[in-house]
């Protein structure tokens, strides 16, 4: 169970996994009648997550497994009404939101590397995610927030995180507020959270 400041009942947010970190960071600015986009959907929990919360999701994955494992999550939980899900790249996410909805999400998530359990070729990459960030900002609504979950281990991640980080280090000057959870160990996750002024 969420309390109010996203933290799971009986964890303090210190002990929150970090992936559980990113949701404590973007629950205060949804809810019912908002918008939120989970860029990499992956097995939807993050989807399940924002749509838990009454927003209503477009979450997107270039694979088709992960979509299916999606589907399945949010069923059970009976939230698939509430979610499109979208088979493409987080790069062409605004060529599947409504044009209406520009400048009024209220948080975007992007947990990026691969697949659990699937095909650990299969990465997201610095080229798209930048080119995903910088489209989901502008349809961020003033308040609004965008999490990043960058993981440094895999081939390929720590030059993804650098790009990201060196992005939205840059919305500093923009008006967004920015925040940047580290581990101790270089191969650490990260936790990156910006808000728009």
């Amino acid at each position: 169970m969420r309390e109010a400041d996203g933290s799971v009942a009986g964890k303090s947010p210190a002990r929150l996994r970090l992936t559980e970190r990113a949701h404590a960071v973007v629950l205060p600015v949804l809810g019912p009648g908002g918008v939120a986009i989970d860029a990499t959907v992956g097995a939807g929990r993050d989807t399940e997550f924002l749509a838990a919360s009454g927003a209503r999701v477009f979450g997107y994955d270039v694979q088709e497994e992960a979509l299916s494992q999606a589907r399945r999550r949010l069923a059970a939980a009976g939230l698939e009404e509430s979610v499109t899900l979208i088979h493409a790249g987080h790069e062409d996410l605004e060529r599947h939101l409504p044009a209406k909805l520009l400048g009024r999400v209220s948080a975007a998530m992007f947990n990026l590397g691969y697949l659990p359990g699937g095909d650990k070729s299969l990465v997201t990459v610095p080229g798209t995610t930048v080119r995903a960030l910088t489209a989901a900002s502008v349809w961020l609504k003033s308040g609004g927030v965008i999490s990043v979950v960058a993981y440094r281990g895999h081939r390929g991640g720590a030059d993804e995180y650098l790009a990201v980080r060196h992005l939205l280090d840059g919305w500093r000057t923009q008006g967004f507020s920015v925040r940047v959870e580290e581990g101790l160990v270089s191969t650490s996750p990260v936790l990156i959270a910006a808000k728009k002024a």
